[in-house]
């Protein structure tokens, strides 16, 4: 299996601190955030990985360098301006396999990437979506009003259960090829949506995991606080 991780954005949401540092730098506990995605990808199966830089790639290359100290061959695709979370796919396409994973390099998960893989070969979809229940509390009185302006329902702090992309794909490149075009902008909803509209299969992927994103301050801290009380969940081999 092979695995393209998307690690060129400037992070600005957790400003200052990606002012010098790349995002998937980011330390949770005792490692980067993106170390420990290379630790399970490696778990995995997966071996083979390139990652979409552009920000601070240098930083990236110098501490990764080409994955022996991980156990993986890792290789990288520059972007000279940013080009959306899809774009960067067209810079690598002549080094990707038939199926493979792409993924932001900034997410905190226990999801088993051989299961999502393996459901979207068995599929046969064009794309497989690894969603997750984020649920949202809202700590206002909310009211729901006719076209008359009368009360019709009220609900004190609700909460909203939303089913979210996770940040984790896995893509066919025969069927998304023909929609990507080098340095051109595209991100992955709009791709995703494309697909959808030609009648490719397009399928979502559920499984009883954790997860999180990083990239807000108050997500980040409690990735943190999450790595380090639940470190065996998330690396298992160490």
């Amino acid at each position: 299996m092979q695995a393209l991780i998307l690690a060129g954005g400037r992070g600005t949401r957790l400003h200052p601190y990606t002012t010098v540092l790349p995002k998937p730098l980011m330390p949770v506990g005792d490692y980067p955030i993106l170390e420990i995605i290379l630790r399970q990808l490696k778990g995995a199966g997966i071996t083979d990985v390139i990652l979409a830089v552009g920000y601070l790639s240098q930083l990236l290359q110098a501490f990764f360098q080409k994955g022996e100290r991980l156990g993986l061959n890792i290789s990288y695709s520059f972007e000279e301006r940013a080009l959306g979370t899809a774009g960067p796919i067209a810079l690598a396409m002549d080094q990707l396999e038939d199926d493979f994973l792409v993924m932001n390099g900034d997410l905190m998960t226990t999801l088993k990437y051989q299961n999502i893989m393996a459901f979207h070969q068995d599929q046969g979809a064009a794309a497989t979506i690894g969603i997750y229940q984020r649920d949202v509390k809202v700590d206002f009185g909310v009211l729901e009003t006719d076209a008359q302006g009368k009360l019709v329902r009220y609900v004190e702090k609700p909460t909203y259960h939303f089913d979210v992309s996770m940040g984790v794909n896995v893509l066919n490149k025969n069927a998304i090829q023909s929609y990507l075009k080098v340095n051109e902008y595209l991100d992955i909803p709009d791709l995703m949506r494309k697909l959808c509209q030609d009648g490719h299969p397009v399928h979502c992927y559920r499984e009883s995991c954790y997860w999180l994103d990083i990239g807000r301050m108050d997500d980040y801290r409690t990735a943190t606080e999450i790595f380090e009380s639940r470190q065996a969940e998330f690396l298992p081999n160490l």
